[in-house]
């Protein structure tokens, strides 16, 4: 299955290959929130994750970084997901 034990949440292989696009427009959550709602529109898109080349504190799917939807480099990708039955 995967190439390390699992995290927290039971995912195998999530952190640190490279940042991953958010469908959240990039917004102050504001308060205290365990799972927070992005901004309804904005000029930023959020990336999370971190990259294979970067810091490892920042390998973490809580990193939370923004970019333009137009921007590309080899470090950005995306991750395919759908809900559970």
């Amino acid at each position: 299955m995967g190439s390390y034990p699992t995290n927290a949440f039971g995912l195998y292989d999530m952190h640190g290959n490279l940042w991953e696009w958010c469908n959240d427009w990039y917004g102050t959550y504001g308060g205290t929130v365990t799972d927070p709602v992005g901004a309804g529109a904005g000029s930023y898109r959020v990336m999370r994750g971190g990259y294979w080349n970067g810091f490892a504190r920042s390998c973490r799917s809580a990193n939370r970084f923004y970019a333009h939807p137009s921007y590309f480099t080899y470090d950005v990708g995306f991750r395919p997901v759908r809900s559970a039955p």
